[in-house]
């Protein structure tokens, strides 16, 4: 019985884990809800935390993304080697725990306007949707 007990325990705390990532694993970490997303999030782990690496992916690509945009617009765009795990995880548990209510977008979106942007020639950029 005993044995029976601990299994189901076990079982128990799998699915409510489970159930309490799975936001973070299917949705768009970007746009999660600060407030449950912080509570996933733990920046002493790096990247073999799968929230954090989920989170830490995410912000590159939408760094990235953002990137395409600033040449084509102002001809500059963010050093993506500022984009470090810890430098990222630290900078959305601090902005989600302090505005729970909001998204991490809104901090990445912050960090990429204050970011020192490195400039290029006008000759040097592109649209990648251009014919």
């Amino acid at each position: 019985m005993r044995f029976i007990l601990v299994v189901a325990a076990v079982i128990a705390l799998g699915f409510s884990s489970a159930a309490r990532a799975e936001p973070t694993v299917n949705g768009g970490i970007g746009l999660a809800n600060c407030g449950k997303l912080v509570a996933d999030l733990k920046p002493d782990q790096g990247l073999d935390h799968l929230p954090n690496a989920l989170l830490f992916y995410w912000v590159q690509g939408y760094v990235s993304a953002a990137n395409v945009y600033l040449l084509n617009e102002y001809t500059n765009h963010v050093d993506v080697s500022q984009v470090d795990d810890k430098k990222i995880l630290n900078l959305v548990v601090e902005f989600c725990t302090a505005n729970p209510d909001d998204k991490p977008i809104s901090a990445i979106d912050k960090f990429i306007r204050t970011s020192k942007k490195i400039k290029v020639k006008e000759d040097d950029t592109f649209d990648p949707w251009e014919q």
